[in-house]
């Protein structure tokens, strides 16, 4: 990899206190702009070794041409995104003169609103845990891992409706994290910002359920939600649960980790709660990114007034 990538992201790590994922998500993007101006100066060989001080507009917007038959437009503009941030970190620390980013525009993205559930789907979804079918064989460790592994769902599902946090918050939870006594929990946020999320009673009382069984597999580990072996679980892994339950929740929509988040922030908007107390439960740095609930909020309200309002479909 080359020195100015690595300088790049070792400035995301340790100036930015960017995640893993996030870190992860430039270095791959990067990557990829790389060996395509090594391919295109090699004419489809080995490749030359790429000098990014030399690189002009015209060869991040070659890049961005070939990507346009293969990658969906947000792709597209996620990756020039990194390659703009890339190119402004070499500008700023005066390793280039000129930044041929900087003019550089990524294709417009239309903003799809997220997937909110219902109060009722949310509610559904809870019970899923619940509902889930226990199958092990009597006498032996599989019916303490199979029960452990329900408590273990449900106290995610939970924990995630209950305090809108983060999907990459909740897997790097930790046991000394957690006051069940007051009813919260310390998470590490985006740019290792600390913030206390709050714990309803039911998130709560899973909590203490799921903790109250001993982890034989633990092997010592601190992690919260831990897998097999004691291993912390992924973000994936809790991707999948989520949908599991949902499907045999027999709930219509898909959502995912982050849709328990958005129908957290609805939910709470929903019933008066102000957007500055939002943005704060939900670790955002800047209000504008909270706003956009206002904009669901609203369309949830006009749905509820069409259905409703005798008059609302008159002339239609």
């Amino acid at each position: 990899m080359d020195d100015l990538i690595a300088a790049f992201l070792n400035y995301l790590d340790v100036e930015r206190g960017a995640s893993p994922c996030t870190k992860e998500a430039y270095r791959m993007d990067l990557r990829q702009f790389e060996r395509f101006l090594s391919n295109a100066a090699g004419k489809g060989s080995k490749g030359k070794e790429v000098d990014f001080r030399k690189i002009g507009e015209a060869g991040i917007l070659a890049f961005a041409g070939g990507l346009s038959p293969v990658c969906k437009k947000a792709s597209i503009a996620r990756k020039i995104s990194s390659i703009k941030s890339f190119f402004a970190f070499l500008s700023r620390k005066r390793i280039i003169k000129k930044n041929p980013a900087g003019l550089v525009a990524g294709p417009r993205v239309e903003r799809r609103l997220p997937t909110v559930l219902t109060v009722e789907e949310a509610a559904e979804l809870m019970k899923g845990p619940a509902k889930a079918p226990v199958k092990f064989r009597t006498g032996s460790t599989v019916k303490l891992n199979a029960v452990l592994s329900v408590l273990r769902d449900r106290a995610i599902l939970e924990v995630l409706y209950a305090s809108g946090i983060r999907v990459s918050e909740l897997v790097g939870l930790k046991v000394k994290d957690l006051n069940l006594e007051e009813g919260t929990a310390k998470v590490m946020g985006k740019r290792r910002k600390e913030r206390i999320i709050l714990l309803g009673r039911y998130a709560v009382a899973a909590l203490k359920d799921y903790m109250t069984v001993e982890r034989n597999d633990a092997g010592g580990s601190d992690a919260l939600f831990a897998g097999s072996y004691g291993a912390r679980i992924s973000q994936r892994t809790v991707e999948r649960i989520v949908k599991k339950y949902a499907l045999s929740s027999g709930i219509a929509k898909t959502p995912t980790p982050h849709s328990l988040r958005h129908s957290f922030a609805t939910h709470l908007l929903d019933r008066g709660v102000d957007l500055r107390s939002i943005q704060e439960m939900l670790g955002h740095s800047n209000l504008s990114t909270t706003q956009r609930y206002t904009r669901v909020s609203m369309e949830r309200l006009m749905e509820v007034y069409d259905r409703a309002h005798p008059r609302a479909n008159a002339g239609k």
